[in-house]
């Protein structure tokens, strides 16, 4: 573990999920807002525990979906009723039937496009570099042990006392973390 750099925070590591539960509902009773617990599988009760509201992530998509399919509808009413009207057989120009199947692919297509950019976006997936990958921790976390991380820009975050949470939640392993630095002297 690299101990150089600006300590960005504190690392607690639980061998089972009950531990991981009970550390998380102590950490949001003591008032911490930015922290965050780590799982190698999904934790029943997890989200509950920790406070967290219900994802926008579905209502999003639902939204991204039904714009997809107006999109959809609206495009291949100008092309076949506006643009380039040709009557075939007799049929209306717009003749909606038809433009459903490419509706359902606008609504899928949507759909998928503004969950992925929600995920991104919400889950702050940009970041190219974490502490938590020069530590050690997520090498552990994926495969067999459970973490919760209290950031050190916590308006709350005192180390002793955040440390003390944790040990009372059952936590043997307790790690700081560090932002390393470049050469050029920005954190990495």
């Amino acid at each position: 573990m690299d101990e150089t750099g600006r300590k960005v925070g504190i690392a607690g590591l639980f061998d089972d999920a009950d531990a991981l539960l009970r550390a998380a509902e102590k950490v949001r009773a003591a008032g911490f807002r930015r922290w965050d617990c780590h799982t190698p599988y999904p934790v029943h009760g997890l989200d509950e525990a920790m406070g967290l509201e219900e994802s926008p992530i579905p209502y999003v998509s639902l939204v991204s979906g039904f714009a997809g399919a107006g999109a959809a509808l609206w495009m291949q009413w100008w092309m076949s009723a506006v643009d380039y009207p040709v009557r075939i057989g007799g049929k209306p120009l717009f003749s909606w039937p038809a433009f459903v199947p490419i509706a359902f692919v606008f609504f899928v297509l949507f759909a998928a496009l503004g969950t992925m950019a929600s995920l991104f976006i919400l889950a702050r997936l940009g970041r190219w570099h974490s502490p938590l990958h020069d530590s050690g921790i997520m090498a552990e976390v994926t495969s067999h042990r459970f973490a919760v991380v209290l950031q050190a820009d916590d308006a709350i975050f005192d180390e002793q006392t955040a440390a003390e949470i944790l040990r009372s939640a059952g936590c043997e392993d307790i790690r700081p973390l560090y932002e390393r630095e470049e050469e050029g002297g920005q954190a990495r």
